[in-house]
């Protein structure tokens, strides 16, 4: 049996990262994965997982074209049998459902996110992440907003995290010369310590915020913020953030690292990992991805990363937009003995082998594949 997976674009992000994830579970589970998308640096990935990529452009709002979208994925459906599509966004979610029904064949959504409704029309709109005949919320977070504003029932409703794979990033596995090439690309003196914030170089990711905690810990030559990910053209942004460090004189111990493609050297390059969006994240893997590399995690406490923090045990949490709780949990972090350190990171750690696994969510989602289709199309 084939699965259709349809998406945007195949770049970076937890998007395009899941669909490949489940492109190697649906190969592994004995099935055949076809992802339709505007394409990406993530395609090499898809086929070397054993998956096929169709070039289409789905990431159009124009009510024509979605129909002609609609169309183009029925065709793809008859022409390779597919028996179930799974939509990750909402654009191309339209084209997806309309093929579905066509083709009757069942229709999976992944709500991925929180959706503003601040311009007419937009709650229809989102509404179509509502209408699959499963319903995959990344978080409790999400499952309750599906459920609340959307109405989706519990009968269609499914909470499956997002995970990491616990062998990539394993601070077992993650040797010093990979570490000492990301210190050396980003001027990161021996000795120094290092408050990381992972996160794509925007707004609502907090880096600002983050800026103005670093500064109320004062004049500390030895503390180094970096900021790993790209700004995705907001160049204008990244000019207000190296001007705001220039006032707070963090500008020499400020260091934009862009895209990076070893995060678990990166990871293990931080003395304290930050999350500090000013909105709820919808689940947040990076806050996973610093557990499971056994880091410090300081983390507003909201959205995804309730979830996947407890306070005190895996990580510190910190009230929604407290500057000064930011710090203060910063430089607890900071201060911790070795000994303390070393056992906050084996509880973190634990805590995403026990429930943010990659291979946990694979399962989990070719569970509801089986769910739909019938327990001998996918073998367990």
């Amino acid at each position: 049996m084939k699965i259709l997976q349809v998406l945007p674009a195949l770049e970076a992000g937890g998007v395009e990262r899941g669909a490949v994830e489940m492109v190697q579970a649906i190969v592994a589970a004995g099935g055949s994965a076809v992802v339709a998308s505007a394409g990406g640096r993530l395609v090499a990935q898809v086929e070397r997982a054993g998956g096929q990529h169709i070039p289409l452009a789905l990431m159009t709002k124009d009510p024509v074209n979605i129909l002609l979208n609609a169309g183009r994925l029925a065709r793809l459906i008859r022409t390779q049998n597919i028996g179930l599509v799974h939509a990750r966004s909402r654009a191309p979610a339209w084209s997806a459902l309309g093929a579905a029904r066509r083709t009757q064949i069942p229709f999976v959504t992944t709500w991925h996110g929180i959706y503003g409704e601040d311009f007419p029309g937009k709650r229809l709109y989102n509404s179509v992440m509502a209408r699959g005949d499963r319903v995959i919320a990344i978080s409790r977070y999400i499952a309750d907003r599906a459920a609340t504003a959307y109405g989706v029932e519990p009968s269609r409703l499914r909470i499956i995290p997002r995970g990491v794979d616990p062998d990539i990033f394993d601070p077992a596995r993650v040797s010093g010369d990979r570490v000492h090439r990301l210190a050396e690309a980003w001027r990161i003196p021996t000795g120094a310590r290092v408050v990381m914030l992972p996160a794509r170089l925007t707004r609502w990711k907090g880096a600002e915020t983050l800026l103005e905690a670093i500064a109320r810990l004062g004049d500390r030559d030895d503390l180094f913020c970096v900021l790993v990910g790209g700004d995705q053209g907001r160049t204008g942004y990244t000019s207000a953030l190296t001007a705001r460090a220039e006032k707070l004189a963090l500008a020499p111990r400020l260091r934009l690292a862009g895209h990076c493609d070893d995060m678990p050297a990166a990871l293990m390059l931080a003395d304290v990992v930050v999350s500090a969006s000013l909105k709820p994240e919808p689940f947040g893997r990076t806050v996973i991805e610093a557990q499971a590399m056994a880091r410090p995690i300081v983390a507003f406490n909201h959205g995804g990363a309730a979830e996947t923090v407890r306070d005190g045990q895996t990580g510190l949490l910190v009230p929604p937009g407290d500057i000064a709780g930011l710090a203060t949990a910063i430089g607890r972090a900071l201060a911790l003995t070795g000994q303390a350190r070393a056992a906050l990171g084996q509880q973190a750690r634990q805590a995403v082998l026990e429930g943010f696994t990659t291979s946990a969510m694979q399962a989990a989602t070719i569970g509801v594949y089986r769910e739909l289709l019938g327990a001998a199309v996918l073998a367990a």
